[in-house]
């Protein structure tokens, strides 16, 4: 894999390509095995990739153990990202519903994740989702404190809008932004990555390959199972796939003229949007995660890229990209 890419100005430097951990575990289906998971994670390292991503509630829990087991042989060697900012809706529930961002559950939430990782520090320590309920200085105030103490490298924040993102910057550096980011949802354009570049922030998209759908293995007929979470999504209903599949063949057909794949192109383009961005496609599978690497050596060019701006212009997503109880917990 190429040149390392930089996330912020404080000095983290990662591969051009992670690796989204949380459907080894959870939401994409029932939980992989353990074992053909640590395996993928380590291919993963000794194909270049140093960009690790999971967080507290994946699992819940059990995903930062998986890592933590994976990477212990790489230390040194690779970032591993967590996020903070969720707990049980009930004591010993195992459904973590409710939001939580209260500085004293951060510094509580943080031991956890340190002995699950089996690290001294993290290095990339992300707000999950916005708390409404605690203002965003006292977040960044908290992270702060633990920076200071060494059990936290870089602060980060997800789905945070623009004037979330300058208040908490104001009390401590964020380094990076983590929000839903692809070729079908652009919004993150309009306000916030004029905010990120003004302030020197870098960016991680997630669900680069818009879950799954933009690698052209989706289509009206694909039924998911209940465990699997884009059976609530709005955009993957049958009819709403039916429409969507307009930027799958934009993509197939670029894919086509430089010997790449679809999923390739759809990472590649990200990759030529800015140089401080760093998409972290989940997979289970070796072979996408290789595909997904190697997409850091497909080169778009000026033509191609006008090509893809110009279709994917005519182009409206449909459906939205949660459902309803979700969508309320993003931040404008």
């Amino acid at each position: 894999m190429s040149t390392k890419r930089k996330l912020g100005k404080q000095g983290l430097e990662v591969s051009p390509i992670g690796l989204g951990c949380m459907g080894m575990s959870w939401s994409y289906g029932p939980a992989k095995d353990k074992e053909d998971m640590i395996a993928l994670i380590r291919a993963a390292v000794e194909r270049g990739v140093t960009f690790f991503d999971t967080a507290e509630v994946y699992g819940p829990l059990v995903n930062e153990e998986l890592l933590g087991e994976a990477l212990e042989p790489f230390r040194g060697r690779v970032v591993i990202a967590t996020k903070f900012g969720f707990a049980p809706a009930q004591e010993g529930e195992g459904r973590w519903s409710l939001i939580n961002s209260r500085p004293e559950h951060i510094k509580q939430a943080v031991e956890g994740s340190l002995s699950r990782l089996k690290v001294d520090a993290i290095d990339l320590y992300y707000q999950h989702r916005v708390d409404p309920a605690v203002p965003i200085e006292d977040v960044a105030g908290a992270v702060k404190d633990l920076i200071h103490q060494g059990k936290v490298k870089y602060f980060g924040l997800s789905e945070a809008g623009a004037q979330t993102i300058r208040r908490a910057h104001a009390v401590q550096p964020v380094t990076a932004l983590q929000s839903e980011y692809s070729l079908w949802w652009r919004e993150p354009e309009t306000s916030v990555l004029p905010t990120l570049e003004e302030l020197g922030i870098g960016f991680v998209p997630f669900s680069p390959l818009g879950k799954g759908f933009l690698t052209g293995k989706i289509d009206p007929t694909t039924t998911f199972d209940s465990t699997d979470f884009r059976s609530t999504i709005p955009r993957f209903q049958p009819e709403n796939l039916q429409a969507n599949l307009a930027f799958v063949e934009l993509l197939t057909r670029i894919a086509k003229e430089r010997n790449a794949t679809p999923a390739q192109i759809a990472l590649a383009w990200i990759l030529e949007q800015k140089s401080w961005i760093v998409p972290i496609p989940g997979t289970t599978k070796l072979a996408r995660m290789i595909e997904n690497a190697d997409a850091a050596r497909v080169v778009l060019t000026a033509s191609d890229l006008r090509e893809i701006e110009a279709g994917a212009s005519r182009i409206t997503p449909s459906g939205d990209r949660y459902p309803p109880q979700q969508q309320r917990l993003i931040d404008r």
